[in-house]
């Protein structure tokens, strides 16, 4: 079973618990129907705009098992406030930079 870290928006944690990304990553389904039912080895937010605690924060995660990165679906298609991260890319390839290549980059959960 896949290990994944996954990042969710600060700004929007306070009207999202992520229940459906845990849901989700259980089934298997959405953004996980590739890899099936995953494990998730964390949950944290980026740190806030623009994004900078992301790159320690994914190391950590990678050092501590996860073999993929998910950038939740605030993130990326700005669920639930229908506004995507405007610095997800920047953010996206440092994060890159830092885990390598080697580690899955998954951009959406559901």
């Amino acid at each position: 079973m896949l290990k994944v870290g996954m990042f969710r928006c600060q700004q929007t944690e306070d009207m999202c618990a992520g229940n459906t990304d845990f849901k989700i990553a259980k089934e298997g389904k959405f953004a996980f129907e590739e890899t099936g039912p995953v494990e998730v080895v964390g949950f944290v937010s980026c740190g806030g705009c623009p994004g900078k605690r992301a790159v320690m924060r994914a190391k950590t995660m990678v050092e501590r098992g996860a073999e993929a990165i998910v950038f939740v679906s605030c993130i990326t298609k700005g669920n639930p406030i229908g506004i995507s991260c405007p610095h997800y890319q920047k953010m996206k390839e440092a994060v890159i930079q830092k885990v390598g290549k080697d580690i899955k980059i998954i951009e959406w959960s559901h």
